[in-house]
């Protein structure tokens, strides 16, 4: 099991590492096959697909791929595959996806699950605040 974990974290920063210089889609186009083969990926009965395919989703922000997420994420027995969901559902950011992730707060059976939806939506709220903090500070400006 830490072998797997490892092997994960391993994938998602080498993953992440190829799009450190910014936000994929300001770069390249990402085609309907891609998004296409992504979520079929999702089916996978391979575990580490699957997990990949998760990731990549979240990491390009698919919207599409909310219900398959939140489909995993609720029904899924793989601790580690559930919390890769809420990280990709975090990740996508639409309003679907974050009640998703707060929902597994309180309804998932899992502890360790729930703390990392927990920390996923409490990111999102800090995240929220400050994004507001930035546009009142924009109109007070203006208003100068």
């Amino acid at each position: 099991m830490k072998f797997l974990v490892t092997t994960l974290l391993l994938t998602s920063i080498l993953i992440g590492g190829s799009f450190a210089s910014g936000n994929p889609k300001d770069k390249t186009e990402i085609k309907q096959n891609t998004i296409s083969s992504l979520i079929i990926g999702l089916n996978s009965e391979n575990l580490g697909l699957k997990s990949s395919c998760a990731y990549m989703l979240g990491e390009l922000q698919i919207s599409t791929a909310v219900i398959p997420l939140m489909r995993i994420l609720r029904e899924n027995e793989n601790d580690d595959l559930r919390i890769i969901a809420a990280l990709a559902l975090y990740k996508i950011g639409s309003p679907i996806a974050i009640h998703a992730v707060k929902q597994s707060i309180r309804f998932d059976d899992s502890e360790r699950v729930s703390k990392h939806c927990a920390s996923f939506y409490n990111e999102y709220l800090k995240n929220k605040i400050i994004d507001e903090e930035k546009n009142d500070y924009v109109v007070k400006t203006a208003r100068k």
